[in-house]
């Protein structure tokens, strides 16, 4: 049997920083950013027996789950990458422990790209804390391990952190006022495509960043609700003459706003521009079932920004 000794590392004692300036405060995981050799077999001279060796190298992308207080630079990153003007490649690093949480080796990450920002489910039911998790894409990575423990990591969780439950939440759309009354959003991913070039006689590729994804946004709202957001839908899509209103009149602008615990104040929003919608159906029925009857919809952005605080770290 293995007895842990203090002096290991300890799986839950890690730090995030990007570029250098505080670290993240609350991380509630980590992972990725290492290095994953590509195979080739190759037949040599008159040997039939095939050799492996190593052709190119690709790195993980590096996923961090972390809360709003203390994620000042994570939350500008996100800004920024949304903004379509400038794909902002940022360096970090993952701080490891021991478990007294003194550094034992460091994790650094260059040129990184934010390939996906992930929000959890809005649910008006949920208990959970509020977490965004977010994919990044380095362009390069190394390893440095201390011979001896080295400082200690931080360990702070910002009060910040209980300022955000993914059942406080708001759903707002142009001229569609019951649209607050929304129950729960699906997770929905912003995704930043990208393309590796291998050039010359570097086995690790140039990342190149692509087109930006805006996801399609669902959920569901109470049946007394929903008689303006039937309306949209059909005169949109399914009007007599099959015609339906033109794409530039029937669309609207919005906004999903997260709240306070209390749903007295916006702690930021993400603001909907040119929103259409896709579909609009009945949950499914059942016998005796005495559920509130609910109303599924699904619309399609063009695209997003995010905005709050500077006390977040929004400019």
């Amino acid at each position: 049997m293995t007895i842990l000794t203090r002096n290991s590392y300890a799986a839950g004692h890690f730090e995030f920083r990007v570029d250098g300036l505080e670290p993240t405060a609350y991380v509630k995981s980590v992972e990725g950013g290492w290095s994953r050799a590509t195979i080739v077999q190759d037949t040599v001279g008159a040997n039939a027996q095939p050799v492996k060796q190593i052709s190119t190298v690709d790195i993980d992308p590096i996923t961090v789950e972390f809360g709003l207080g203390g994620a000042k630079d994570m939350l500008r990153w996100i800004q920024r990458s949304w903004s379509r003007k400038d794909p902002s490649r940022r360096n970090g690093q993952i701080t490891y422990a021991d478990f007294d949480m003194r550094a034992m080796f460091e994790h650094h990450f260059y040129e990184a790209l934010l390939t996906d920002t992930i929000f959890p489910t809005l649910d008006g039911v949920s208990k959970e804390g509020g977490y965004i998790k977010c994919k990044l894409q380095p362009a390069r990575v190394e390893t440095t391990a201390r011979g001896a423990p080295g400082p200690k990591i931080s360990s702070n969780v910002s009060p910040l952190q209980k300022m955000w439950t993914p059942a406080a939440f708001r759903l707002n759309i142009d001229g569609i006022d019951e649209m607050k009354y929304v129950n729960k959003i699906d997770s929905f991913t912003v995704t930043l495509d990208t393309k590796k070039l291998y050039t010359g006689a570097s086995r690790f590729p140039q990342i190149v960043p692509l087109k930006l994804k805006f996801p399609n946004i669902t959920g569901t709202i109470s049946f007394k609700y929903a008689d303006k957001l039937l309306k949209w839908h059909q005169d949109y899509i399914r009007s007599q003459d099959s015609a339906g209103i033109k794409d530039a009149d029937a669309q609207k602008s919005g906004s999903i706003e997260f709240l306070s615990p209390d749903r007295k104040r916006t702690i930021f929003r993400i603001n909907l521009c040119e929103v259409g919608i896709l579909y609009v159906g009945v949950t499914p029925s059942k016998a005796n079932e005495e559920q509130i009857k609910r109303v599924k919809f699904e619309l399609f952005v063009d695209r997003m920004n995010i905005e709050g605080s500077s006390t977040l770290g929004f400019v």
